[in-house]
């Protein structure tokens, strides 16, 4: 059996990290029989290097590294990368986006928030200076105007221009008709969300973990890498 690693970015906020922890228990009741770590790549531990190490080598393939992580950058593409380097028997697999199952999520937390359809949206994502990461939050924006009636832009909570207060800022500068929208496109709870509640919208939704669509997407993100 292939193990599977669940890596995250890793958290301060106790809420954030109990979130990461439910998603983990969600992958294992799902995979009965195959064990299933959580690992980390910044703030704490334990950090994916060290959780990689302490798998058994294997013939085939003896683990796959599923980040927890809704775009590429830096973390997918150098430190999860390197937590793998070096051992053929460990995999990485792709980050969890962009998936249009991601914006199913982004979708029922508008709804549970009582969003107006015609309300401008501002997907609010955590930021990289990686520029794939950007390109892939850039994907899932033009899948969520696929699905929305009003405009749709982007924000981010750091690293890049423009920030999530920016963004409301410039639809309402901008003249655009009705309410603002902040349609989080974070994994849990933490820093980075409450960043978005301060962004001055007029709605604010809710991280998306815990869904069933994330353990999907991470079951599919582990049997494409090779695990079974």
């Amino acid at each position: 059996m292939t193990a599977l690693i669940a890596c995250a970015h890793g958290t301060r906020d106790e809420g954030g990290q109990a979130t990461i922890l439910r998603v983990v228990e969600d992958i294992r009741a799902a995979l009965s029989g195959i064990e299933v770590r959580d690992a980390y790549v910044d703030v704490h531990g334990p950090y994916c290097k060290e959780v990689v190490a302490e798998v058994p080598p294997s013939s085939g393939t003896s683990a796959v590294v599923v980040p927890l992580l809704l775009a590429g950058g830096y973390h997918v593409y150098h430190d999860i990368a390197e937590a793998v380097h070096g051992r053929d028997d460990v995999t990485a697999a792709k980050a969890l986006g962009p998936d249009p199952r991601l914006i199913d999520i982004v979708m029922d937390r508008i709804r549970e928030a009582h969003v107006p359809p015609t309300t401008t949206l501002i997907l609010a994502a955590a930021g990289s200076s990686d520029p794939r990461s950007e390109a892939d939050t850039l994907a899932a924006a033009e899948m969520l105007r696929a699905r929305w009636d009003g405009p749709v832009r982007v924000g981010y909570a750091a690293g890049i221009h423009p920030t999530v207060a920016d963004a409301v800022a410039d639809a309402r500068n901008n003249g655009e008709d009705g309410e603002v929208a902040v349609a989080s496109f974070l994994l849990a709870p933490g820093f980075f969300q409450k960043r978005l509640a301060e962004a001055g919208a007029d709605y604010v939704t809710a991280p998306l973990a815990p869904h069933p669509r994330l353990v999907e997407i991470v079951l599919d993100r582990y049997r494409d890498a090779g695990g079974s």
